[in-house]
């Protein structure tokens, strides 16, 4: 009896031994079949290091848009060899890992392909989500800021298998690169060392020194190092470093002055203004505590192409939108740009003294009014959200097997929900309160007749009388739409007050609009159509 008892306690001490110890291969043999392409990595032993990659086999198992692929189906998107790396830089603590490689042939030369549908190119990111318990951070953001007309990343969902151990969901994205459908800047060689070419193209950055990198020191801080980018710090030759450092030193000297905003020699001379409010925009939408200071690129073209800096384009968004207990990060109120909670000189001074310039305020209030009916409104943002959750759902459930994290405090996480629904609802409650925060405490005034200078018809082609109004209607006369156009009221904070349609046969005439019930202020009323809009101001007394 006693044999057979201690039989029994010791089949019952290997079955638990053997569960500890293979517990990551019984986790494999839950993902069978994804709606996500699935990646296979092979490290033939090695281990994948921070620096100095290794050479590794990497497959991709991917049966197009809206296909279920299988782990037993054949490596048919790609099967090949990749040179990887870890990725990172306080990421690198999480126990779930983000890889850099590049794509090579059998002779260890760069390999340009087409991965999971993205363009050909041969440098890569696989991005690890593991404090963004929502795993839609960074995709969100990428997304929104290709709607608001500048480049930014494109990606793609996956999940990983690394030596045979299921790893989670993934995003393969596009690392920041020049070329034409990238960062679409001049091409500079060794020898552009004099006249235009030496004018352009560069990507430089603000950042950490994690993964290598080299720059100069601002003249007028410290704090603030600015890297390159492109060309590679081991590329970039001394002509090229000198060029670009001397054009952010007048650019400075300039922001500097007490004639920083002087409409010739000031500013406007060096900065596209436009790049930089939206810029800001996708920053403080997402109250990004790590905006403007790490992961902020900003590039120049040639002096004959577009010799202004712009900023961009958007990276590393994964502690935005709430994610962060620290920096204030958590709360829907405030300014990160102008914010004194940073150590002193993080942010670049001249950040700050454009934010809080006039002119540059009212534009940026006009463009937040604009995007806020169209791809910042809440109902869109939401459906954004939506989409990805609901694409990403079977496979949530996998990856929060794997890293049993939901309900857990990771840092820095302040909020955190108990499931994967509640992470995504406490996502969707975070972006509304900010967006209300911003519609009402935004600086500046939208000067109307600007944006109308920038619209396909102009001022006088919409008639608005009476104005001032202090009754209960006010009358329109449209512009000449061709289709189909929507009627929008918008009050002062950007806020849709209603809404209409017109079609051709409104032009030219006069429309009547029941305003009863509005409160005294000044609105604006905007036509679209297939052709752009019309903007015209309303003051109800």
């Amino acid at each position: 009896m006693v044999l057979q008892q201690f039989k029994k306690y010791l089949l019952l001490l290997l079955i638990s031994f053997f569960i500890l110890c293979f517990s990551d291969s019984i986790a494999q043999d839950t993902l069978i079949n994804s709606n996500l392409p699935i990646i296979f990595i092979n490290t033939n032993g090695q281990i994948i290091p921070d620096d100095d990659r290794i050479v590794a086999d990497l497959g991709i198992i991917y049966n197009g848009e809206g296909n279920i692929n299988s782990v037993d189906d054949p490596f048919n998107n790609y099967n090949g060899k990749v040179s990887i790396e870890t990725r990172g830089s306080s990421s690198q603590n999480y126990p779930k890992k983000s890889y850099s490689f590049e794509t090579q042939d059998d002779n260890g030369n760069n390999l340009n392909v087409s991965l999971i549908d993205l363009p050909a190119e041969n440098d890569w990111v696989l991005y690890a989500p593991y404090c963004d318990k929502s795993l839609i951070r960074n995709v969100l953001t990428y997304e929104l800021g290709r709607e608001l007309g500048q480049y930014a990343p494109r990606t793609k969902y996956c999940e990983l298998v690394l030596n045979d151990e299921y790893l989670g969901i993934f995003v393969l994205v596009e690392k920041i690169k020049r070329d034409d459908i990238r960062v679409n800047i001049s091409e500079l060689e060794e020898t552009d060392t004099i006249g235009d070419k030496l004018s352009g193209g560069y990507i430089i950055k603000l950042d950490s020194f994690t993964g290598g990198g080299a720059g100069w020191t601002s003249d007028y801080s410290d704090s603030i190092v600015y890297q390159y980018h492109y060309p590679k710090f081991d590329d970039i030759v001394p002509a090229q470093k000198d060029y670009i450092q001397d054009f952010m030193y007048q650019f400075e000297t300039v922001m500097k002055g007490d004639n920083y905003a002087d409409s010739i020699n000031g500013y406007p001379k060096y900065v596209d203004t436009e790049s930089f409010i939206d810029f800001v925009i996708s920053n403080e939408l997402a109250k990004n505590v790590d905006g403007y200071r790490k992961s902020t690129y900003m590039y120049k073209d040639r002096d004959s192409i577009d010799g202004h800096l712009y900023m961009g384009p958007l990276w590393d968004f994964n502690i935005a939108y709430g994610n962060a207990f620290y920096h204030e990060g958590y709360l829907t109120s405030g300014w990160v740009i102008i914010s004194d909670i940073y150590i002193s000189g993080y942010i670049p001074f001249w950040m700050k003294k454009l934010f809080n310039d006039s002119t540059v305020a009212n534009q940026l209030k006009c463009r937040w009014m604009e995007l806020r009916q169209g791809p910042l409104s809440y109902n869109k943002i939401v459906a954004k959200i939506d989409s990805c959750s609901t694409f990403l759902y079977e496979a949530q459930q996998r990856n929060f097997t794997r890293w049993n994290i939901l309900g857990m405090q990771i840092w820095p996480n302040y909020y955190f929900g108990e499931t994967y629904d509640e992470e995504i609802l406490l996502l969707k409650l975070w972006i509304g309160s900010r967006l209300d925060w911003m519609d009402n405490n935004l600086p500046g005034n939208c000067d109307v007749s600007a944006i109308d200078n920038n619209t396909p018809g102009s001022q006088k082609h919409l008639t608005i009388f009476p104005n001032p109004v202090n009754g209960n209607t006010f009358w329109l006369k449209t512009p000449m739409i061709t289709s189909k156009a929507k009627l929008s009221v918008i009050d002062g904070f950007g806020k849709l007050v209603s809404i209409d349609y017109l079609d051709e046969s409104d032009y030219d005439q006069l429309k009547e609009l029941d305003i009863s019930g509005y409160e005294a202020g000044i609105y604006i009323v905007k036509i679209e159509d297939t052709r752009g809009y019309w903007i015209q101001k309303l003051i109800i007394e």
